[in-house]
């Protein structure tokens, strides 16, 4: 019989009484409404950077304010395709050109980024995703966005103390040297540099806090000489074709069309930075360069140099521009990659009186599903809402690589009413906590965001097994609430890890139906849809914040093989039958459509 040192016996409970440690989404499985399976690239290269475009200008002092509610251009031109061509249109609101509009709405619906329940999403869902870093979008005049700016800074200096790895944070100033960058440059300095402010989030670049601006209009005034030698400059390109300035090797891109220049060689071969795009707002007419979304052979979601257009009626989901230019940056192999972007959302309505070529008006930098560049999920396209999320991670995982989950540990009997038997058991499955804050904030135009379904914090669980029984053991940040709460502490099981079989690929789900008389309940499927059958009684025991329970082997299918299952704990689901309510509501672990992976080896 072997012995299990005290010191791991000593960090297992470290562990499980801290289980914000050690979150690791590498670990995790997923498979997209396509079906789309995440992979694994068993090598990890931490000399790889990926840099996510952020907006942080939702907020109520922009140009959306004083309209009465949000609308989005897909859902104006999905009601009434006459306006395309009508910029007088009743749908429009009969508002002047410059007016904003939203291309869709976003899951988590018309937010300010001031919405601290939001920004708390999007640092868990950047971090899933192995971000390193955003850089928020100031390229307008000299706004900086302060109001959000400070929001996003202390919700996140929050997340990173509960243990999400948080993207680091930098600015994307004006496309040159002109006044109203150098305003904004000095502004950032003195109000967020210089006195230190969250310096735990600012992004490094050679050894300084990075900023993507200009320093060439500097001075030579004690500021600006402070300034001068404070950041890493990477100065923006803006154009989509030319590719970094001649007369410079300090620039960064942004945005490009296939094939991506590589930006600022280091000197053997490969480069610092190459930009990864959903889309680019650029067109025959314009050889390439920025023009409006809404202009003919715009080179949307669906279009690729090589193959063009995509005429599949649901090509918008598949991402084939994103995937082409991944396939560039590949083959550059760089250092970091900028990808845009997250969450612009917003486009205005512009004409040729303010220098924009389309007909009847132009819609710059967003226009519909297709003709669009977030990556942020949508509230419209129901169950496929994130398949640009997961796209988005398969390529992260491919270009930095993924570490290996460690075994799983010998089998055990556990006796459920003893947790203390699960100190030498591992892998543990950890979770965020303290993301079941409430929301109670206004959203854009003054519409009241409200969700109170944040309960049981899920801090992470473990897995045990024996020849009769799979033994699951899950804890909280808190005592659990009572066992007669709806849709309390539901654990899902894939047993055969396929999406085509169960609910979204479940098979089982216990806690559904309430446990009742010392006993829970597991519930088969029915049939791919959120039909379930009647419950297999089986047991378990909860105390304080811990919950255990056993389920008989047989259920998996594989007596005498290895095990190989995911599984999802889920506490206050609100939308039945919905599995973007995983990014949403209650708590989940893991987040969204991530589930836990056990298997022997």
């Amino acid at each position: 019989m072997t012995r299990t040192p005290l010191l791991f016996i000593f960090l297992s409970i470290h562990i499980v009484i801290n289980g914000k440690l050690d979150v690791n989404s590498d670990f995790w499985a997923a498979t997209d409404a396509l079906g789309r399976k995440l992979h694994e690239y068993n090598t990890s290269d931490k000399n790889k950077t990926v840099i996510m475009f952020y907006w942080t200008w939702h907020q109520q002092s922009d140009a959306t304010a004083s309209n009465s509610e949000p609308k989005s251009i897909s859902q104006i031109l999905h009601k009434h395709p006459e306006a395309l061509t009508d910029m007088n249109h009743p749908a429009w609101r009969e508002k002047s050109p410059g007016n904003y509009y939203y291309w869709e709405e976003p899951l988590f619906g018309y937010y300010r980024t001031t919405d601290k329940w939001v920004l708390r999403k999007h640092a868990e869902m950047l971090a899933d995703a192995k971000i390193d870093a955003v850089f928020f979008d100031c390229t307008n005049g000299s706004f900086t966005w302060d109001e959000s700016t400070d929001a996003l800074l202390e919700t996140w200096d929050k997340a990173q103390k509960d243990g999400v790895n948080v993207p680091k944070i930098g600015f994307l100033l004006p496309f040159g040297a002109v006044s109203h960058s150098l305003v904004s440059l000095r502004h950032l300095y003195q109000r967020l540099y210089k006195p230190g402010k969250y310096s735990n989030l600012w992004f490094y670049w050679k050894d300084k806090p990075c900023i993507m601006a200009y320093p060439d209009n500097l001075t030579d005034s004690q500021e600006d000489k402070e300034i001068r030698h404070f950041f890493t400059f990477r100065p923006g390109q803006p154009d989509y074709v030319n590719g970094p300035s001649k007369n410079r090797n300090d620039q960064w891109g942004w945005l490009e069309n296939y094939p991506q220049h590589g930006y600022i060689n280091n000197g053997n071969g490969d480069c610092e930075l190459v930009t990864v795009g959903i889309a680019q707002n650029a067109c025959p007419e314009t050889k390439g360069h920025c023009s409006a979304f809404n202009k003919p052979g715009a080179h949307s979601r669906s279009y690729t140099y090589k193959n063009g257009f995509d005429k599949r009626n649901d090509s918008y989901l598949y991402g084939a521009n994103f995937e082409e230019q991944w396939s560039r940056a590949y083959e550059l192999n760089p250092q970091a990659v900028f990808i845009t972007g997250w969450n612009e959302w917003t486009a205005g309505m512009w004409t040729k009186k303010d220098g924009w070529t389309g007909e009847p008006f132009s819609f710059v930098d967003e226009f519909d599903w297709d003709r669009s560049r977030d990556i942020e999920p949508v509230k419209a396209w129901g169950n496929k809402g994130d398949v640009y999320y997961l796209q988005l991670i398969e390529h992260v995982r491919k270009f930095k690589g993924t570490q290996k989950q460690a075994r799983p540990s010998e089998p055990k009997k556990i006796h459920l009413k003893n947790f203390n038997e699960w100190h030498d058991v591992n892998p543990f499955y950890a979770s965020y906590r303290g993301n079941t804050a409430h929301r109670d904030e206004l959203g854009k135009s003054n519409i009241h965001y409200i969700d109170n379904s944040g309960r049981n914090d899920i801090t992470g669980g473990k897995v045990a097994r024996d020849r009769k029984y799979i033994y699951f053991f899950v804890e909280t940040a808190q005592d659990l609430t009572p066992i007669s709460d709806k849709n309390w502490m539901m654990l899902f099981i894939d047993t055969d890890r396929n999406k085509a079989t169960g609910w979204e690929g479940y098979d089982y789900v216990v806690n559904y139906t309430a446990p009742l008389k010392g006993n829970a309940f597991l519930q088969q499927n029915n049939g791919n849809k959120w039909t379930w059958s009647n419950g297999i009684p089986i047991a378990y025991y909860c105390k304080e914040n811990k919950l255990a329970l056993r389920i008989p082997r047989k259920i998996f299918g594989r007596q005498g093989n290895k095990l190989n299952f995911e599984f999802k704990w889920v506490d206050n689901m609100q939308d039945e039958g919905n599995v973007m309510d995983f990014y949403i509501s209650g708590d989940t672990a893991p987040g969204g459509r991530f589930n836990f992976v056990f298997q022997e080896q």
